[in-house]
């Protein structure tokens, strides 16, 4: 298993492809596989077949996971593309903001 600075429900800017300057929030993380599904970035169409009577087929706009080092944690304090650092706070790890060393 591979170890992500980027965790689930934190916001993230895209700092490269089709989706450069976009911001986001993380839904899911695939530390497997080094990556992300944020919301609203890098959507794909599918075309789905409706499958029972009742449903509706056709095409559906959805999230695809990203590689991790294509993304940037976004500090919620000063609004900036930040680094992962971290400082021991009271006996655990906490991650904070390389420019103004707020807690994330």
């Amino acid at each position: 298993m591979n170890k992500m600075s980027i965790k689930k429900d934190d916001t993230v800017v895209v700092i490269t492809g089709k989706d450069k300057g976009q911001r986001g929030k993380v839904l899911t993380v695939i530390p497997k596989e080094g990556k992300v599904v944020v919301e609203k970035i890098n959507l794909v169409s599918r075309h789905t077949k409706p499958r029972k009577q009742g449903d509706e087929g056709g095409i559906i706009q959805k999230e695809a996971p990203l590689y991790a080092c294509k993304v940037m944690r976004v500090c919620p304090k000063c609004d900036k593309p930040t680094r992962a650092a971290s400082k021991m706070v009271d006996g655990k790890k906490v991650r904070v903001c390389k420019h103004c060393g707020a807690e994330i």
